[in-house]
């Protein structure tokens, strides 16, 4: 399991959760030294097309340095997402999150759609055609979902419990690539009060082993929320584990 992580995620881009002080670093102090850390380019203008309209990329612009550090998230979750089409599952450690922007909206702390312009940097390329989703944050990725509310060959599934994301899977195995929005605000100690951190591995495991019986184990996950430092980097550290586990 690679991160893909650039410095620039530590910098506080704005006043929201998702941009907090040491947030990232909670992070990288459970994972540092146990994973291979590799760093992105920032995305291009012309990914960002890929699924968002002009307008929209405009009025993100407005703010420099936040416009900076989503092109290096939208980048992380694209090398991500090649590194796991060549069969090296990796988790895109970045920010901002990215499952509430629509084509030209966003709110939630979201600006651009990491997971959809990595997932769809392949499928215009024709390296994978039939994907799932799982967003396992407390909040429906309604960006991500209305993004591809028309393409039946992506699937999104937003997390109900454990036993629900095992239906889930025993539902979609005709799929090329499996992507995970990596949320962990469902924590018994963040805001959904629903998780314990080892469910987190339970997860991770259930989502890995799917992912390597049906799709050549190409799955890659990319950050979206979780704001209780406390607990955050462990929960990420738990999911990892899972991933490596689930063979």
């Amino acid at each position: 399991m690679k991160v893909v992580y650039h410095d620039i995620f530590r910098l506080v881009y704005d006043y929201d959760p998702a941009a907090a002080k040491g947030r990232i670093d909670c992070i990288i102090d459970e994972l540092h030294g146990a994973y291979e850390f590799i760093e992105p380019d920032p995305a291009q203008e012309a990914d960002l097309l890929l699924v968002h309209q002009p307008g929209h990329i405009e009025y993100v612009k407005g703010n420099g340095t936040l416009y900076q550090v989503a092109l290096f998230a939208a980048g992380g979750a694209i090398k991500a997402a090649e590194l796991a089409y060549r069969g090296e599952p990796a988790f895109a450690l970045v920010r901002p999150p990215g499952h509430h922007a629509g084509r030209n909206s966003c709110w939630g702390f979201c600006w651009f759609n990491n997971i959809a312009i990595a997932i769809e940097k392949l499928r215009r390329r024709g390296a994978v055609n039939k994907v799932l989703i799982v967003d396992i944050d407390l909040h429906f990725g309604d960006g991500t979902d209305n993004i591809y509310e028309d393409a039946p060959e992506v699937s999104y599934y937003h997390l109900y419990g454990i036993d629900g994301l095992r239906q889930c899977l025993s539902v979609y195995t005709d799929c090329d690539l499996v992507a995970v929005s990596a949320g962990f605000d469902m924590h018994m100690k963040d805001w959904g009060f629903i998780l314990r951190t080892e469910d987190y591995k339970t997860i991770g495991k259930l989502i890995a082993g799917h992912a390597r019986r049906f799709c050549g184990g190409k799955f890659f996950a990319v950050l979206e929320g979780g704001y209780n430092h406390q607990v955050l980097g462990k929960s990420v550290k738990a999911l990892l584990e899972g991933f490596d586990a689930g063979r």
